[in-house]
């Protein structure tokens, strides 16, 4: 860990030091080895500004953050850094899952590993109150449903509308 410090027109008081060490410690502790830091404490009138540059493999995380006092700008921009390594992770993670499952070629399936894969997933693509087959029709088209099941005004039962692949509707109705 190198920890370089820089004030224009302000202090840098063991307390911020200490608190600096401890952040960027954790930071190293999420990424898994050293990071060289430079901190740069600036005050003017009552603004308080901090800027951050943290040089990581390949890369460098920058942030400037600028409040009405010292440590609650240290904070934010500590807070920001983190959240800006924790994404650029998560991103890198995502790549390699996706490329090795891209990649990803085994034995093939048969048909008894295909049932054992399949699942059921409820929704909720029903009517409650009764319908006629027109309206039926108009609900299944607004709601860009596959499958509508709907009470029927006629028979007072349950039937299915559903989309067919030639762009026809299906319905089943229970005899």
């Amino acid at each position: 860990m190198n920890i370089q410090y820089t004030a224009r027109h302000a202090e840098i008081t063991d307390q911020t030091r200490k608190y600096c060490s401890r952040r960027i410690q954790g930071l190293e502790k999420m990424l898994g080895y050293p990071v060289d830091a430079d901190i740069i404490l600036s005050t003017e009138k009552y603004r308080h500004k901090v800027e951050i540059k943290i040089k990581i493999k390949g890369a460098t995380i920058n942030t400037v953050e600028e409040t009405s006092d010292t440590f609650s700008s240290l904070v934010a921009a500590f807070d920001h850094v983190e959240k800006r390594i924790k994404k650029d992770r998560q991103k890198l993670r995502e790549k390699k899952r996706r490329t090795i499952r891209d990649l990803e070629v085994g034995p093939p399936q048969t048909p008894e590993d295909e049932e054992q894969e399949k699942r059921v997933i409820r929704s909720k693509n029903f009517s409650m109150k009764p319908m006629s087959i027109e309206e039926a029709v108009i609900q299944l088209d607004s709601n860009r449903r596959e499958v509508l099941v709907f009470r029927s005004v006629d028979t007072d039962k349950w039937a299915v509308l559903y989309r067919r692949k030639d762009g026809h509707y299906g319905l089943v109705e229970p005899e």
